[in-house]
């Protein structure tokens, strides 16, 4: 029978379903991984991924709403939001890249 310490637990867990980090000019923002926030996060980034889906959406307003939901603090979602500059380009990168690396954690977590 195998055994785990808590943890190891937390370990694999930090390395399934890590961060996406950016660097900032000697600082790192991270955004953490839809599985590691509070549900009520995780409830309204679905409901902001869905609206900028949509046409017409103000896609910089919530691109920049999802990255104050999923920085791992206020002054890191300001900071990096700020050296964006409102580049909508760069922020749909971020999110794409976001997304790639959250992907295969939240497909595990809805198959359980």
């Amino acid at each position: 029978m195998a055994s785990y310490s808590l943890d190891d637990i937390r370990a694999a867990a930090e390395a399934r379903y890590g961060s996406t980090d950016i660097e900032l000019g000697g600082t790192v923002t991270r955004l953490l991984n839809p599985l590691r926030l509070p549900k009520a996060k995780r409830d309204k980034l679905a409901s902001l991924q869905d609206t900028i889906n949509e046409n017409g959406a103000d896609q910089d307003e919530l691109f920049a709403h999802a990255i104050r939901l999923v920085a791992e603090s206020k002054s890191a979602a300001d900071s990096l939001l700020k050296e964006v500059g409102g580049d909508l380009a760069v922020l749909a990168q971020i999110f794409e890249i976001y997304g790639q690396s959250t992907q295969a954690g939240e497909a595990s977590a809805s198959a359980a």
